[in-house]
């Protein structure tokens, strides 16, 4: 269980606590509410906990200001702080502002795939530290000031490293992250930079996690808000800004099909259920879409479960090129599963030489140079609609979720200049270059 700090305990005793709409955590198994604080887990029925909320009615008067608020507002997830766990005045607060990133019209992608209607490549390298965790940190951020945290930490396979590192530096907090220690090296200098401690943990990513929840449970980790496990509740809810995002780039429509890497499954579960609260708060048309998650093959613990009908994940030891999406035991895999079926979607595996092929195939199509998860997703893409599975006439939008530049080992062994030659316009010309 979470350790509640001094200045924890007092604000949320006294109501103290200002985190905008939301109003109490609740059960995502059991619905039993609990008040809002650095917790994670149900204490009746152990299910997780969520964000829950007082958002706007859904009639047309009040979609009509909501939507007005939205694009008056900064261009960053700000702009969605009505339906957010912040505080109205988040955007003058020290924070990295990330979000509303560039929604890429992928037509010679599309043209490659056999896609008639619409394509698109939600582009989320272009956030501070080039990746979509830049989203959920800002979330953790202010719940931690919320809970009087003065450490901000992490385990993870990565970017949440960098991410945690660089908000925190903005923020005025100390930082402390674990990662795996065979991690890239590019993420491991991206993690350091900023100044705070980054610690290497031999084992993988679910040995890292199985850890920081120990620490948690020390006197060691008092006053430390780990953004992924005592205040996951807040902190996950980051990952609707992408579906928020993707309907008001798209004119305030639902996309018909929506492709999203998997991990732990989180970023799944909150783009669903940030669709879901699009429609009710009556920004959008309810109609049909279909979600579909993408996994590598070397740690494809969802997409196993689903092909194979079960309810049930089994935790696998996590061996591929993806180091991103390398978690063995997702925690949100259950409601990976649900969402998926539900929706009509489906979650799919590629391997890692199909992984850097997509890689290639997005930077040569589309000038867009995504990390070794985005090329499971846009591998995924290829077959999924190569089999039938999404309707090529319908609007597509994939996920890159992080710059191809934190994961260069995996298409350096194939990837290099197409010549060699002497400084001389006959060299050039011997080299066949000159067509």
């Amino acid at each position: 269980m979470a350790v509640e700090t001094a200045a924890t305990r007092t604000a949320v005793d006294d109501g103290a606590v200002d985190l905008g709409p939301a109003v109490a955590l609740s059960c995502r198994e059991c619905g039993e509410r609990v008040p809002l604080g650095p917790v994670f887990a149900c204490q009746t029925c152990f299910g997780p906990l969520e964000a829950a909320y007082e958002l706007p009615g859904g009639d047309a008067e009040s979609a009509a200001r909501l939507r007005a608020r939205i694009e008056a507002g900064p261009r960053s997830i700000w702009r969605y702080a009505p339906l957010l766990p912040v505080p109205a005045d988040v955007a003058s607060a020290p924070n990295l502002n990330p979000g509303f990133t560039r929604l890429h019209r992928a037509d010679r992608l599309a043209a490659e795939l056999g896609v008639t209607g619409e394509l698109h490549v939600k582009d989320d390298s272009g956030n501070p530290t080039h990746s979509f965790k830049d989203r959920v940190v800002a979330i953790a951020v202010e719940a931690a000031r919320a809970f009087g945290f003065t450490t901000l930490s992490c385990s993870s396979t990565g970017n949440l490293a960098g991410a945690v590192g660089a908000a925190a530096a903005r923020a005025g907090l100390r930082s402390c992250v674990f990662i795996p220690h065979d991690l890239e090296h590019a993420k491991v200098v991206m993690a350091a930079v900023y100044g705070g401690d980054v610690v290497g943990i031999e084992g993988t990513y679910d040995d890292v996690n199985r850890f920081c929840s120990e620490l948690i449970g020390d006197p060691a980790g008092e006053g430390w808000g780990f953004t992924n496990v005592n205040l996951r509740p807040y902190y996950a809810e980051g990952s609707k800004t992408l579906a928020y995002e993707i309907c008001e780039q798209l004119g305030w429509r639902l996309p018909d099909n929506i492709v999203i890497p998997v991990a732990s499954g989180s970023q799944l579960t909150k783009i669903d259920k940030g669709l879901k609260e699009l429609i009710a708060a009556g920004l959008v048309e309810e109609r049909p879409y279909k979600i579909f998650g993408a996994q590598a093959a070397g740690c494809s613990p969802v997409s196993r479960a689903f092909k194979d009908g079960h309810d049930v994940v089994r935790p696998v030891r996590p061996d591929t090129v993806a180091k991103s999406l390398a978690i063995g035991n997702p925690a949100d895999g259950p409601y990976v599963l649900d969402i998926a079926r539900r929706t009509g979607g489906a979650v799919e595996d590629v391997t890692d030489a199909e992984v850097v092929d997509a890689v290639k195939l997005l930077a040569r199509t589309e000038g867009v140079f995504a990390e070794t998860a985005g090329g499971v997703t846009f591998g995924v893409l290829a077959k999924l609609v190569a089999d039938g599975r999404i309707d090529p006439a319908g609007t597509t939008v994939a996920i890159n979720t992080g710059d191809g530049l934190k994961t260069l080992d995996a298409v350096a062994p194939t990837t290099g200049p197409s010549a060699i030659i002497r400084p001389t316009l006959d060299s050039f010309r011997e080299a066949g270059l000159a067509s």
